[in-house]
């Protein structure tokens, strides 16, 4: 999709239409650019940059905040079409996805016509472009689909594929980040077609299993399938503060906050989680994780807003200062339909947190949900949940959003 948030937001607000737009956190606090609209794009403003850094490049743009459930909903509605054009659809993320259309060539129609289709419906239902790559590979498909953004189609022949990438430079080439780029063009190489030409032996004693498999790249060698399912590896949720932050109340309550958020993530997604970890970033910029696996793999938000908190508390002392705090949920397996609760964990010993009786676990569920529909409706932080209680009294851990 092209510049998909920004995009999004003029489709429904016609008054940004042909303004710039930049799409993400305030330029006083520490905010960065989700996305830039293209009229943005002409001053230098790019996704990834501090909102801050935009503003100067771009002082008349306007900043709008982002609003991810509306996103994922028009996602949806893309994706829908692309399955309908193949089933073998694999989504890389909210805005991108790598689409099989061996079938439908095979029935007839070329690449370029099923390239125009998607573009076609994709406007006419949407509102909003796409821009499509057509080739043999992943790899070298999704190189053409940034050809001619936005609103393009590039179509690479088979057999062609070499030649398309060889003037391209290096930095296009999936898996060469900053420092592999800088690394690579020390050495003379500065386009794709100049890495294809290197000896296998020399990538290889440079850059290990990595150098065989640029070489393939960027000689247009890439077997890969389309897969219909990515595999979730974790799932977490970030803050970065607009100012340094020692208050120990304030940091607990935005941990509970995002432990919430990735519990319900959790949920909606069919996984449970075996390990919960924090991640820390000083106000020196030193930046450091913490983890702790538990027992036994759970969805339970106050199992994992506990366990968070307690990673957090072991971290704090009245000299430290937080510039940005995280929590995050990994070792995913797929939730079960049911599954035998337990008071003991495999050491023998009791489980840190109690099972919980059917009808707390009905309640929780239901005001978990309704926590979800008010944030998917009314922005991701309308609610929030105040602490555990602490005191004597506070077996049941209950908490009021």
């Amino acid at each position: 999709m092209d510049a998909f948030f920004a995009s999004v937001e003029q489709r429904d607000r016609p008054e940004l239409r042909g303004k710039p737009v930049l799409v993400g956190g305030s330029p006083q606090s520490r905010g960065v650019v989700a996305a830039a609209s293209y009229e943005s794009r002409v001053y230098g403003c790019r996704s990834a940059m501090p909102m801050r850094t935009a503003v100067r490049l771009c002082p008349h743009a306007e900043i709008v905040r982002p609003r991810f459930s509306r996103y994922r909903e028009v996602s949806a509605q893309v994706m829908s079409i692309l399955r309908d054009v193949s089933p073998l659809v694999e989504p890389l993320s909210v805005d991108e996805a790598f689409v099989d259309v061996t079938q439908r060539v095979e029935d007839g129609a070329t690449p370029a016509e099923v390239g125009q289709w998607i573009r076609d419906r994709v406007k006419r239902e949407t509102q909003l472009t796409v821009s499509c790559g057509v080739s043999t590979s992943k790899s070298v498909a999704k190189i053409a689909s940034d050809r001619q953004k936005p609103d393009g189609l590039t179509v690479v022949a088979p057999g062609g594929e070499a030649a398309f990438l060889a003037p391209l430079p290096i930095s296009d080439l999936w898996g060469v980040g900053p420092k592999t780029s800088d690394r690579l063009r020390a050495a003379g190489i500065e386009t794709i077609g100049d890495l294809s030409q290197q000896p296998l032996p020399w990538l290889i004693d440079r850059f290990g299993s990595r150098g065989e498999w640029f070489w393939q790249l960027a000689r247009g060698i890439d077997d890969r399938d389309v897969s219909l399912e990515r595999e979730t590896k974790s799932i977490s949720s970030e803050t970065t503060f607009a100012e340094d932050v020692g208050d120990q109340a304030k940091l607990r309550t935005v941990v509970s906050d995002q432990a919430a958020g990735v519990a319900r993530r959790l949920t909606e997604q069919g996984f449970r989680a075996r390990t919960v970890q924090i991640k820390l970033r000083l106000s020196d910029f030193t930046t450091f994780t913490r983890q702790r696996t538990l027992s036994s793999p759970t969805t339970d938000r106050d199992t994992i807003e506990h366990t968070a908190l307690a990673l957090l508390s072991e971290q704090l002392s009245p000299v430290r200062r937080f510039r940005l705090v995280g929590v995050g949920v990994s070792g995913l397996e797929h939730r079960p339909v049911a599954s035998q609760l337990s008071f003991f964990d495999r050491s023998g010993q009791p489980a840190a947190e109690p099972p919980q009786s059917t009808a707390r676990r009905e309640r929780q569920r239901a005001v978990d949900d309704a926590v979800r529909d008010l944030n998917q409706k009314y922005g991701s932080d309308i609610v929030h949940f105040g602490p555990q209680s602490s005191g004597p009294q506070s077996g049941s851990n209950r908490r009021t959003p």
